[in-house]
């Protein structure tokens, strides 16, 4: 199946339980195909639950979910060894032992365990009792978070944070979709989402994403808006490398979902809030913030 037509499979899927959004399913599916990782924010209630849910069962993966809590462990995660009544040590896995894993406002989780994340966003494995466990294939991490200044919530640490290829802000719907959205609530015992896809589809993808092609045009240009983060007044830490190898990643794999050889600047214009929008640490008296950086780094930059 051509990954155009199969990203529009999933999308009419998805519609049956999410009003509007598409922006956001696009960004959230062409994660999925680069192999990466998302942060999905805005308040409660705004379907970031629905959309994760929804995706997995349209491509046939298996589902995970921790909601976050300040006391939530580590094992609680990636699951924990036990000895059995032999006294054999055995290894019960954890949630995250899923294709799609779904942690509910991460930023309500101590950093001390978001931060044992980091193997597994990394190397798709967990250590427990001394002993390595590959986690599923295709494997993705979608965490909400609620913005900060919410009761009960941290500042998710940027080692972890940088782990993640966007960051996708999930806004209030119009007053045209909130209206949809009520109609489908009304019917959603009626609506079944159906798998269109397989993880074998996913992970054939995946793999034709390095063959999408990206000109010394478009590398310099990425590069570029990298840099001038860190060269901006209102930044105390501008993006990483990482943020380069994200950018291209995901540009690949969005040319990808459209039906592109090559990738363009207006699709590294499309993800520079996605990309940087987590990485980027803004002044707090600079009176600027995050999406202004970019903003006006994109709208300057030649």
């Amino acid at each position: 199946m051509e990954p155009k037509t199969a990203y529009q499979n999933v999308l009419n899927e998805m519609r049956k339980r999410v009003a509007g959004k598409e922006d956001v399913i696009k960004l959230i599916f062409t994660a999925l195909i680069a192999n990466g990782h998302v942060l999905l924010e805005g308040v409660p209630g705004v379907a970031k639950t629905t959309i994760s849910k929804s995706m997995a069962t349209a491509i046939g993966g298996s589902f995970g979910r921790v909601q976050g809590m300040p006391d939530v462990e580590i094992g609680d995660i990636v699951g924990y060894t036990y000895n059995d009544d032999e006294n054999n040590v055995e290894f019960k896995k954890g949630p995250i032992f899923s294709n799609v894993l779904l942690i509910d406002e991460i930023n309500r989780i101590e950093p001390k365990v978001t931060t044992s994340l980091l193997e597994a966003l990394e190397e798709r494995q967990v250590s427990v009792g001394g002993t390595t466990a590959q986690l599923e294939n295709p494997f993705i991490t979608m965490a909400t978070q609620n913005p900060l200044n919410i009761e009960g919530t941290t500042s998710l640490p940027k080692v972890l944070s940088d782990r993640f290829i966007f960051k996708v802000d999930v806004g209030y719907p119009s007053i045209k979709e909130e209206e949809q959205m009520l109609r489908i609530k009304e019917k959603e015992s009626d609506v079944r989402i159906n798998q269109v896809l397989t993880k074998k589809d996913i992970i054939d993808m995946q793999s034709m994403v390095d063959s999408i092609k990206m000109d010394d045009t478009v590398l310099s240009y990425i590069t570029k808006i990298v840099s001038a983060t860190r060269a901006d007044m209102h930044v105390v830490m501008g993006g990483s490398p990482r943020a380069d190898i994200s950018f291209m990643k995901g540009a690949k794999a969005k040319a990808l979902v459209e039906g592109r050889d090559s990738i363009s600047i207006d699709d590294v214009k499309f993800l520079a809030k996605p990309v940087l929008g987590h990485r980027i640490v803004a002044r707090a008296t600079g009176g600027v913030g995050v999406n202004g950086i970019i903003d006006g780094i994109v709208a300057t930059l030649k």
